[in-house]
This record gives structure tokens, C-alpha cells and sequence, in this order.
């Protein structure tokens, strides 16, 4: 088990300190409970997303906004979800309200993210399980079970939302809800630079994602690929081809046969 070494009586605010996660909302940062009470708000994010698309290559189609801020959007709660499982073994609230972001100056994607909570769940282990904020599962697939449960609720109230104001159906949706976990689960150990690192980023993949949930729409699909690279079927599509002088990129579900099994 990875668990980092740490003080006595560690709460999840000193979690939030070691994965650079802010507890606090700074002007101009949103809580996600905000976008999803007024999905208008996602019309203004899909407008400053096109005029970078514009300055960036000419055109911005309305699938390819749309399909960039859902995924963007998604990466929040599936990264704070898997960085504090993979290095704390701990699951915050994913709740919207418990939950910010900023959006960086030049491209408009998240890059900067806030856990406002103090509750969490943890392994018996944890120097904090005696704290009155944690709850105690038995194992780490008890836990695994937690961060499952606590995304769908969050992406459930985020589906409801976006498809208000997004022409993309509900199965591309939890397509992009599915990528967006699973790409957060091993890119958290891929920033660790190491195969062992990444490897164990690929193993967390697979303990949350052992079975598809539905609506997800898949079980974890990582794999080693002849070069002895990890890689992974995407399940949805981000229109990147749409843009001028672009094609479809590499695993995009648009062009890869489905293989049998998961």
C-alpha cells in the first residue's frame, strides 16, 4: 500500500497542502455548484473557448467547444478524485459545493483547483482515521468504491446540466465521464516519472474501474502495447479533427474498431 509519511493526527487540509490543492475560492475562481445552478454559465466558457479557437486556427466549431469544455470540465473532479487516492489514499467530498477552479489566462482550461471540505474517507491505516471529519473503510477496494460513488453523483448533476446547453448526447457524455477518471487515475502516477510510478498509477485504474459501471461506459482499458508503452481505448471523441488542417488523433473512437471484451 502507498500511503505518504506523515504526522499524527494528519487532517485533509495537509493532503491538500502536499498535492497543491487550494482550500479556499480566489477571485475569479467558480465553484462547480455555480456552473451546474446556472448552465448559462457554460455558454460564456464556450465562448471564450472559441475566441481562442478563433486566434489559435480560424475556426471554432460548436462540437469541438463543446467537447473541450466538457472534458475540461470533467477533469476536476477526476483529478482531485485520483491525486488524493493515489499519493493519500484518501477521497474527498466531490460534491459540486465542495469543489472551485480558475481558469488559466491564456488557453481557458482549469489550472488551478480547490477542495472546500474537510470530510473524507481513508483506510484504517491512516494517521487521520481517528479524526471526527474521516470515515473508516476496511480496504482499498471499499475505498476504490467511495471515489466511484462520489463521481457519478458529481457527473450525474454535471450531465443534467450540460445537456442543456450542448448538442452532444448523454452516451458521449458519460463516454467523456469515463475517459476523464481513468486518464486522471493513471496520469497521477504517470507524474511520478517512473515506470514503478506509472505502473501503480495503471493498478488504480484498475481497482476503481475493475467492472464497468454503468453509465460509465467502460472498465479500465489500459494496456501495454507492443512497444511495452501504456496505452488506453479512448470512449469519446473531442472534434479535434473539425478544426482547420487537423485529423482524428491517435485512438480516437472514430476511426479504432471496437474490440471484444472490456
Amino acid at each position: 500500500m502507498r500511503q505518504s509519511t506523515r504526522e499524527l493526527d494528519d487532517g485533509l487540509a495537509s493532503s491538500l497542502g502536499r498535492r497543491a490543492l487550494r482550500r479556499d475560492v480566489p477571485a475569479g475562481w467558480i465553484r462547480c455548484s455555480e456552473l451546474l445552478a446556472k448552465p448559462g454559465y457554460f455558454t460564456e466558457w464556450h465562448g471564450l473557448l472559441g475566441e481562442w479557437l478563433r486566434r489559435e486556427h480560424q475556426e471554432a466549431p460548436g462540437r469541438t467547444t463543446a467537447s473541450y469544455v466538457l472534458s475540461w470540465y470533467l477533469h476536476v473532479p477526476a483529478y482531485v478524485g485520483a491525486l488524493l487516492l493515489h499519493h493519500e489514499r484518501r477521497v474527498p467530498s466531490l460534491r459540486p459545493e465542495e469543489l472551485a477552479f480558475g481558469l488559466a489566462d491564456d488557453q481557458p482550461h482549469p489550472d488551478g483547483m480547490a477542495v472546500l471540505g474537510e470530510a473524507f474517507h481513508c483506510l484504517p491505516t491512516d494517521p487521520g482515521s481517528a479524526r471526527p471529519e474521516a470515515t473508516v473503510v476496511r480496504d482499498e477496494r471499499a475505498l476504490a468504491a467511495v471515489l466511484r460513488a462520489r463521481y457519478l453523483a458529481h457527473v450525474t448533476r454535471f450531465v443534467e446540466a450540460y445537456a442543456q446547453v450542448s448538442r452532444l448526447g448523454r452516451r458521449t457524455l458519460w463516454a467523456a465521464a469515463t475517459d476523464a477518471l481513468e486518464n486522471s487515475l493513471w496520469w497521477a502516477g504517470r507524474q511520478g516519472g517512473t515506470p514503478e510510478a506509472e505502473g501503480a498509477g495503471v493498478a488504480d485504474a484498475a481497482l476503481v474501474l475493475d467492472a464497468r459501471y454503468p453509465p460509465l461506459t467502460s472498465a479500465s482499458t489500459l494496456r501495454l502495447a507492443e512497444g511495452r508503452e501504456w496505452t488506453r481505448r479512448r470512449q469519446s471523441c473531442c472534434f479535434s479533427y473539425l478544426l482547420p488542417s487537423e485529423s482524428e488523433c491517435d485512438g480516437c473512437p472514430r476511426t479504432c474498431a471496437p474490440r471484444s471484451g472490456p
